[in-house]
């Protein structure tokens, strides 16, 4: 942590001429007005962006952005200033700016404990400069070809590939100061088949902390042929049959629905406030005894993963549910503190220009004892849904809707035809009450995720084992 915290001062604060002592100086004159708590975030970023599309670039960016947020914290309400310039003047107006909530009759005893940051979950070398563009472009090329000679009804690829390179520091009025420095790349591919007046589509990628080298051709060709397999596979599609069923998910991406419809009600901010399905539920049975769900920030080299969370806090491994009982919420600072929890490291923030807020990093649902085979086997009729598209969720009621990208008949324990059309439509709740085989074959994502809340969006990943339901709404097309 030390070489983080060296480093990040000479990015952000020596080129300014800006000091600790100065740092301080600010925040105790945002803590002389009464606030609960005050922290500075400052952030470099840099991103790089390719893509590709019939054999041809056709779209590049390349940006450096760097500036800092202030925040001061009264009880419940948080007062917030950002500044791209990363200067004195800077600070001490928007310092000036988020002490205007201050108040003289606030309780400022309340000390948090700082345990000593140990983490170093991904290598800090910058990928964008690592390797040249040539190389980039090389990538995106090589996955193109391997699409395309997959087979001969794939009529257009496009794929792109993209880097991030972010150096944070944060400091509080506690004295706490923590610095992390992240590397983030991403490949994508899409292509499209044809065949019988018949076109469908087909995704695929990955990506996660560490450098452009990840992307081997046996990657490559891999991401290709997943992509290559949905398009084809939906080129057979019959519709999709409608009304309540068995649907059993598969394993990894299909977590997305385990994000979207449960991990979310388990954020701290909704169950102070009383908005979510889960609120005060802890310690009470809310999911099937075999479930159980963690958030994990600390999975080496994942895209969801953090040293360190946007507040400074280390990240960690949270039970959320355990054998079906709700063990807890995933929390910041603010949150924690008014609910009278444990922080679980959870705070994180799209970019210096917005507020922290408690977010996932890796949500999974643990291994269950069945084979996949076995939980198949055991569905009369129903849908097995491979890989999902987008969905929707209400947090206050739980409610979703899911399309799947790529699923299938089942009919007497056997996989018979590709559907397409299915919508999955449910509540987040109930649905893990129906869970009633989960398989032993957890896997995450391949690391494309990315979450949105309130108007910022933050890298996660997800996963699960492959998991039947009883009973959940199918919308389809038959």
């Amino acid at each position: 942590m030390e070489h983080k915290i060296e480093y990040a001062k000479d990015l952000l604060l020596a080129q300014s001429g800006i000091e600790i002592h100065d740092l301080n100086k600010i925040l105790n004159g945002m803590m002389s007005h009464g606030v609960d708590y005050a922290d500075l975030y400052f952030q470099y970023t840099k991103n790089e962006y390719w893509g590709l599309e019939e054999g041809q670039v056709k779209s590049g960016s390349f940006s450096i952005d760097q500036g800092v947020g202030v925040r001061a914290v009264n009880k419940d309400k948080s007062a917030f200033a950002y500044s791209d310039d990363i200067s004195i003047e800077a600070l001490l107006s928007s310092s000036n700016i988020a002490k205007a909530i201050a108040s003289k009759n606030l309780n400022q005893n309340h000390k948090l404990d700082q345990p000593k940051i140990t983490s170093n979950l991904y290598n800090t070398q910058d990928p964008l400069s690592a390797v040249p563009a040539e190389t980039k472009i090389k990538i995106l090329k090589k996955i193109e070809n391997f699409a395309k000679k997959m087979d001969e009804r794939i009529t257009k690829v496009t794929a792109s590939i993209a880097g991030e390179y972010e150096v944070i520091f944060v400091i509080n009025n506690e004295q706490k100061i923590a610095a992390d420095i992240r590397p983030l790349v991403r490949l994508s591919i899409n292509v499209i088949a044809e065949s019988n007046g018949k076109r469908e589509q087909g995704s695929s990628g990955g990506g996660g902390r560490f450098g452009f080298e990840y992307f081997s051709d046996d990657i490559l060709k891999q991401y290709a042929q997943e992509a290559v397999h949905q398009a084809i596979t939906n080129l057979d599609a019959k519709p999709a049959p409608a009304g309540s069923m068995t649907v059993v998910l598969g394993p990894g991406w299909p977590g997305i629905l385990l994000h979207e419809a449960i991990g979310h009600g388990l954020e701290g901010d909704f169950n102070r406030k009383g908005s979510s399905a889960f609120s005060n539920k802890i310690g009470t049975q809310v999911a099937a005894k075999d479930i159980t769900v963690v958030d994990d920030g600390t999975i080496k080299d994942r895209r969801g993963s953090l040293n360190i969370d946007d507040e400074g806090n280390e990240t960690q491994r949270t039970v959320l549910i355990e054998n079906g009982i709700l063990k807890g919420y995933i929390q910041d600072t603010l949150n924690a503190r008014l609910m009278n929890m444990p922080i679980t490291g959870n705070a994180r923030r799209e970019s210096y220009a917005h507020l922290p807020m408690p977010r996932m990093t890796n949500t999974y649902m643990l291994n269950g004892t069945k084979t996949p085979e076995e939980i198949i086997k055991s569905v009369k009729k129903g849908i097995y849904a491979v890989n999902f598209g987008g969905g929707q969720v209400d947090i206050t009621s739980g409610k979703f809707v899911f399309s799947a990208a790529e699923a299938w008949m089942i009919e007497d324990g056997k996989l018979l035809y590709p559907v397409k059309g299915a919508t999955l439509i449910g509540n987040g709740p109930e649905v893990l009450k129906k869970v009633s085989m989960i398989g032993n074959d957890m896997s995450l994502d391949s690391g494309v995720g990315t979450c949105g809340k309130e108007g910022q969006s933050v890298p996660v990943g997800v996963g699960q084992p492959t998991m039947k339901i009883d009973g959940l709404v199918v919308g389809g097309t038959a």
